[in-house]
């Protein structure tokens, strides 16, 4: 079995995170899914597990940050294509998303970033097989 990675995420409200996501075209998990938690489906092996602030805060006695204003984590997802981030990125800022910095082009890599709508960064990339 490949090893699978769950990154848990606090967020403010867990119905419109979840119509964020489905927006960047990923879904839910149902088995895994109730009103304080989501499991969002990025692919066979990373989840991201969504946690309304009460349900965060049963793993951890530390302090929720702020992901609008300190940085806690930055998630990066690889893509097939330059188009594929550029899709990924337009689709997450029509749905509400801010933009987190200019795209980053290395030649052998492509990369756009965005923090969703509780401020954690997303960054999408795309690396040519050759650089690989």
């Amino acid at each position: 079995m490949s090893t699978m990675i769950f990154v848990n995420l606090p967020v403010a409200d867990l119905n419109k995170s979840k119509r964020f996501f489905e927006a960047l075209g990923w879904h839910f998990n149902p088995q895994f899914t109730d009103d304080s938690a989501a499991c969002l489906v990025i692919s066979d092996t990373v989840h991201a597990m969504l946690h309304t602030h009460a349900s965060f805060r049963r793993f951890t006695p530390k302090a929720i940050c702020d992901a609008h204003t300190t940085s806690e984590v930055l998630i990066a997802l690889s893509c097939d294509s330059r188009a594929q981030v550029d899709e990924r990125v337009d689709k997450a800022v029509a749905a509400g998303a801010k933009l987190f910095r200019d795209p980053q082009d290395h030649g052998f890599m492509y990369e756009r970033a965005f923090q969703d709508l509780d401020g954690h960064i997303w960054e999408l990339m795309w690396m040519a097989p050759a650089a690989v």
